[in-house]
């Protein structure tokens, strides 16, 4: 169903959509009238910062996170051992990411602002296998992005989610 034979998919009558992000944006707006609002529709700077948001998380978090996860889960998974210069470059790369991440939950609780939205929600799987690595000091040492990381990891969707979420554990 995914041109390129990987997930997720996602299926809705004829609709068959492929790419996490793409996936994600169409349910917040198919439910934006019976769920939480996570586009931010009603204020356009709040949309717009939530756009902003969720595209650092693709464009710096995500190509320096998922090596990282790649090395400790798939490559072990593979029968090989995980590649430390590619984990020690991508951690570099990480930690000026987070060093952004800090400055902005300086002053607001979430990404886009006080309010959960899209672009933290952007974050919770890959930040959630991170956290088990070794590495996971680099948000727990940087107060506001642990606050961060706490909320929206105990938030109740992600605590019922999560349950599913075991892959590299036995």
């Amino acid at each position: 169903m995914q041109p390129f034979g990987l997930i997720p998919v996602l299926e809705d009558g004829d609709l068959t959509l492929f790419e996490s992000r793409a996936i994600t944006t169409y349910v917040a707006e198919k439910f934006k009238e019976t769920g939480p609002d996570l586009i931010r529709h009603n204020d356009t700077k709040e949309a717009a910062l939530v756009k902003v948001w969720t595209e650092v998380e693709s464009h710096y978090y995500d190509p320096t996170v998922s090596p990282i996860i790649y090395e400790y889960f798939v490559a072990p998974f593979q029968g090989k051992e995980p590649n430390q210069s590619v984990i020690d470059t991508n951690i570099e790369k990480l930690k000026n990411v987070l060093d952004v991440y800090e400055a902005k939950l300086s002053s607001t609780k979430y990404l886009a602002g006080d309010f959960y939205s899209l672009a933290d929600l952007s974050h919770v799987s890959e930040t959630h296998y991170f956290m088990q690595t070794p590495c996971a000091s680099l948000i727990n040492d940087l107060p506001y992005v642990k606050a961060w990381w706490e909320d929206i990891s105990s938030r109740p969707a992600f605590k019922k989610v999560v349950e599913g979420m075991t892959f590299g554990q036995k």
